[in-house]
């Protein structure tokens, strides 16, 4: 293929901007103008005329977790309810849509969109789902809603006892309300029968779909939580080698086991980037906390809107030692780590344990990880360039977050929420992703949360905590540049240059070149991979 007419941005400093791209064999051959370029045309070359369309690198979303996000567009949809009703309605309509016996789950509703804003609970959905087990997410995927159906065949009672790391919300009289947060998930998900191999695929290839129409050309998947993490990403990587062995896996991708099973992979040898160009293993993910929206997320002080309590570690971390000891290991083995921290405890104790990994086990290209880095002290920004630690960032959660996090934490803590601008300051490294399902899976949205910080509900037009802003190139740097950086890919993507990947994104208009605002309007017009045209919305 040949690609020209083009305004490329290539993100290598050498070459800054270019017209034109030359692929062979899935890689780039020659960047440069668009007469030059045409030079290597040969009897069997595909020329696409870009027309004077504004191309950057497929985006790298460095944080999914893909068949859930997957499995979710299939199922009841939760995400835009607005109220206790229309809650109770959307579950009843899909239920009668599935067999006896199936299990509804996803969803991904929010309850501060909800006026009142309050918790649902079982009560609310028991008689609309007499025969289908309801476990449906709140969008953060820290926080749950079982039905009574569901609590019955986990033999869930008010005798039941929370888990370490977990929550099992009650009400006044000590019966589970249907709520359970963190840990205390495993409770339901142990009794959820995993999913065929018919249902992986299905929705890998929906996840796919999704992707690629949005410019995605790469994929960190995250795994899953609880006590069956491993497993079901175990299945779920054997979902990607079927996709893959059959010629349909476009979307590359790179998965992550959790820090606890790191023996899974150190007893076979795998070190990170096991793999190809399609599908790599040998990372691994902790947690050390829960989420803002649960009230898990683990804070130095308590909760403005609930002082009796300041979040929770997670169980991971309530054993801290253990847990260091398994970063230690799995350091020495050769499997690199990302570590979820929301809460600024979490992350000043996830900061302290890699500077004590640092000094235990020596200098290393370790690509250290925080996952979200959500909550900073001031003082604990410049460790992670100190540290050389990545902060692995979701910007679209800025903007959503930002309608309520104040009346969480109070003015003064958010000051340093979501502080992308402070970060790049110090050096750190930021990779951007989504978090998807918990947000939409579109790079677009999330440089337009990161470059205006105006809040979903339009109450900060002018940037909620706006000095924490960056600039449009900063941003998509972060989407391409700074994301296969963080998963040690940066010689194989992440740039537009020779040698690398043929991986780029082709957008309606020159994002660099309007007003930030109009971002969320842009669209992705063809997604190329490998040289492959996967996705395209206009006929070159």
């Amino acid at each position: 293929m040949i690609a020209t007419h083009g305004k490329i941005w290539t993100e290598n400093p050498s070459q800054p901007e270019a017209e034109a791209i030359a692929v062979s064999h899935h890689r780039i051959v020659a960047v440069g103008s668009s007469e030059m370029v045409s030079k290597l045309a040969g009897p069997g070359t595909k020329i696409l005329d870009l027309q004077g369309r504004r191309v950057v690198p497929g985006f790298n979303d460095a944080h999914v977790h893909f068949f859930w996000g997957g499995q979710g567009l299939a199922s009841v949809q939760l995400r835009d309810v607005t109220s206790e009703a229309q809650f109770r309605q959307r579950i009843a309509d899909f239920a009668r849509t599935r067999p006896k016996g199936e299990w509804i789950v996803d969803g991904n509703w929010d309850e501060e969109k909800w006026s009142p804003v309050r918790l649902p609970t079982h009560e609310l959905i028991d008689d609309v789902t007499p025969n289908n087990p309801v476990w449906v997410n709140r969008s953060d995927g820290h926080m749950m809603l079982a039905n009574a159906l569901a609590m019955k065949l986990a033999g869930i009672t008010k005798a039941t006892k929370d888990l370490p790391g977990g929550v099992i919300v009650r009400d006044k009289d000590g019966n589970p309300t249907g709520i359970f947060k963190d840990a205390a998930k495993d409770l339901i998900e142990r009794v959820i029968p995993p999913p065929t191999d018919a249902q992986i695929d299905t929705a890998l290839l929906a996840a796919q779909k999704y992707a690629l129409e949005n410019g995605v050309t790469s994929v960190q998947d995250m795994g899953f939580t609880g006590a069956k993490a491993a497993d079901m990403q175990a299945l779920v990587v054997r979902g990607y080698q079927r996709l893959l062995e059959e010629g349909k896996l476009k979307v590359r991708v790179s998965a992550r086991f959790p820090l606890s099973q790191y023996h899974r992979l150190a007893d076979l040898g795998i070190m990170t980037n096991f793999g190809n160009d399609h599908l790599v293993l040998g990372s691994l993910k902790a947690f050390a906390d829960g989420s803002l929206g649960s009230a898990t997320a683990w804070f130095f002080q308590p909760y403005d809107d609930a002082p009796d309590t300041s979040g929770v570690p997670s169980d991971e971390l309530r054993n801290p030692e253990q847990m260091y000891a398994e970063m230690v290991a799995a350091d020495r083995a050769g499997l690199h780590i990302a570590t979820h921290a929301i809460g600024d405890r979490a992350n000043k104790t996830i900061l302290d344990m890699y500077e004590r990994l640092e000094k235990e086990n020596g200098p290393a290209d370790r690509r250290l990880r925080i996952e979200h880095a959500q909550h900073l002290r001031p003082e604990d920004i410049p460790r992670f360039a100190q540290l050389h630690v990545i902060a692995s960032v979701q910007p679209y959660h800025c903007i959503d977050d930002g309608r309520w996090a104040e009346r969480r934490i109070g003015p003064q803590r958010a000051l340093t929420t979501y502080a992308f601008r402070s970060l790049l300051d110090a050096g750190t490294t930021l990779a951007f992703g989504s978090d998807w399902f918990v947000a939409p899976m579109n790079p677009l949205a999330g440089i337009y949360a990161a470059v205006t910080r105006r809040t979903l509900d339009g109450k900060h037009p002018g940037g909620w905590i706006p000095e924490q802003k960056i600039t449009v190139p900063e941003a998509v740097h972060a989407y391409t540049v700074g994301s296969a950086y963080a998963e040690s890919q940066d010689s194989e993507k992440g740039s537009l240059e020779a040698g690398k990947l043929a991986d780029f994104t082709v957008l309606s208009e020159d994002i660099f070149h309007i007003d930030p605002v109009r971002i969320q309007d842009v669209k992705v017009e063809m997604t190329v991979s490998g040289g492959e045209i996967v996705y395209q919305r206009y006929e070159p």
